[in-house]
């Protein structure tokens, strides 16, 4: 690099006559950088009858007019025109014309692996679930409570309490902005409690106590009747209200934590196998490379745990939309088809309602890096699911009830829909980004990736794995994928993340509201 001069991402990533492969399946290839014609691609032995600009696709094989076009091993259109192998491929010669025919013979079993069980080290809770990490949480019901909550786990924190406890790893302070002035009832009411509650059960807390002040709109009486708390030794709850004001329940919390402490150090690190993992999937401040390197290292990565038996959350419902087709293609039931097209038809009454639309075409700009029709778009963020079969689909932070792909419905709004997918089960959070991210998770651990290698060199502090190298030919797809996979069972096992180290995860829990605000 040249002192003094900026260097674009384009010049740092891409080399001339270089393509990626996004999936073995895909009859096209990814340009990255421009590619002059009568070049030869020696990865993939094609020789380039056209000058192709960097992002856009190349044939890879001879495709007729009518068959599909597949990238991220989905179809994303038809070919309009015969398209001979090097031929570049875009607005000329594909479109959705006949879309629905081609995604229908497109459904395929889950991934198989001949892989060996693979076990991670982690903390088996006497429900049979397991998590990754240690915690006690300190949530509130209520925002009047936040205080008191996060005054308790500072004070639990400086006053060395845990130095006699190394087998915790923090008490974290779970607060929010809701839980009054809000209706008794209906659907924002189900999903703070569901969020609440689903928090509280990940297995990532050894132990819970819950806050509130006492004459909120959520009562604790009502929640711990309702959730069958009241026996379980390791959930604690009161009121400010009840204790006496602000010093007393600082107090009182920091008295019950001590009686927690025993409960949650007891439950060591022990073999776990891989398939007890649940990892939510996440994508933000996403660039032109994140639907090329980093989404489909990560997908590859998902199929993986999957092919081991573990459980995958894609979200994020507005990100998916003009791909919802290819989703349901991958359905393993009539049911899932279902409960995905209400999701789909509930979002597209919901921006109705606010003046917004979901429904936007690739832009002048989508064009011009390479993106040819919505659904390639869209498929940008479902290609970090993989291509396993979508076996459920959920709302908000409900539990889960099956393994594999699943689907949570969330808004793409990332730590609002992080912290329903963490309220749903997931014990990991993996995240990519183009432009940079600033986030952790807690109780779960967040691993990022960057798209490109720009980003990653300008924030190492806080991004983990560097996929861009995939677009510079120094890595394979399929070779990022496995060493996300290998990263994630480090990380299970104890190894600290960047956004761990930083001391992320306290401030990002931030439940869904929907309903008005009485």
């Amino acid at each position: 690099m040249v002192p003094g001069r900026n260097i674009s991402v384009d010049e740092v990533l891409h080399r001339p006559a270089g393509a990626v492969r996004l999936h073995p399946g895909d009859n096209v290839v990814v340009a990255t950088g421009r590619v002059a014609a009568g070049a030869v691609i020696e990865s993939e032995g094609i020789r380039v009858a056209q000058t192709i600009p960097g992002g856009h696709k190349i044939a890879s094989r001879p495709i007729a007019v009518g068959s599909p076009v597949l990238k991220y091993g989905q179809v994303i259109g038809v070919a309009t025109a015969p398209i001979g192998v090097g031929d570049h491929v875009h607005q000329h010669n594909l479109a959705m014309t006949g879309l629905r025919a081609a995604i229908s013979a497109d459904a395929r079993p889950p991934p198989q692996s001949d892989a060996p069980p693979r076990t991670f080290r982690g903390y088996r809770r006497a429900n049979g679930k397991v998590g990754v990490r240690n915690y006690i949480g300190v949530m509130t019901s209520v925002n009047c409570s936040a205080t008191v909550a996060r005054m308790i786990a500072e004070a639990a924190e400086r006053s060395g309490m845990l130095d006699d406890w190394p087998q915790i790893d923090g008490v974290v302070p779970i607060t929010h902005n809701s839980g009054c002035g809000m209706a008794g009832s209906g659907e924002g009411f189900d999903i703070l409690r569901r969020t609440l509650w689903g928090t509280a059960a990940n297995p990532n807390f050894g132990a819970v106590l819950l806050v509130g002040l006492g004459c909120e709109v959520i009562q604790l009486g009502r929640f711990v009747k309702d959730y069958g708390l009241g026996s379980n030794p390791a959930f604690e709850a009161f009121t400010i209200q009840d204790a006496g004001g602000t010093r007393r329940a600082i107090e009182e919390g920091l008295a019950r934590l001590k009686t927690l402490l025993p409960i949650a150090a007891a439950t060591p690190r022990t073999d776990c196998p891989a398939s007890t993992l649940v990892l939510g999937l996440q994508c933000g401040g996403s660039d032109a490379w994140s639907g090329v390197t980093s989404n489909p290292a990560l997908g590859d990565a998902a199929d993986r745990l999957v092919a081991q038996g573990g459980t995958v959350i894609l979200s994020e419902t507005p990100e998916i939309y003009g791909a919802e087709h290819l989703l349901i293609a991958r359905a393993e039931s009539p049911d899932v088809v279902d409960r995905l097209k209400d999701r789909l038809a509930w979002w597209d009454s919901y921006a109705s309602r606010h003046g917004a639309e979901l429904d936007n075409n690739p832009s002048p700009g989508n064009l011009a890096g390479g993106l040819t029709t919505i659904l390639e778009k869209s498929l940008g963020a479902v290609a970090k699911s993989g291509s396993s079969l979508l076996r459920e689909v959920v709302h908000y932070a409900q539990p889960l009830t099956r393994q594999g792909l699943v689907f949570m419905d969330s808004p793409g709004f990332d730590p609002c829909s992080a912290t329903g997918q963490v309220a749903s089960g997931a014990t990991m959070i993996a995240f990519t980004t183009g432009r940079g991210s600033a986030f952790g998770c807690k109780p779960s651990p967040s691993l990022k990736l960057s798209s490109n290698t720009q980003i990653y060199e300008r924030m190492s502090e806080d991004i983990d794995l560097d996929c861009g190298t995939i677009a510079s030919g120094a890595a394979s797809v399929q070779d990022k994928g496995a060493e996300i996979f290998e990263l994630l069972l480090e990380i299970a096992s104890g190894e600290r993340t960047k956004s761990e180290q930083l001391g992320y995860g306290g401030a990002e829990f931030v439940p869904w509201q929907l309903g008005a605000t009485l």
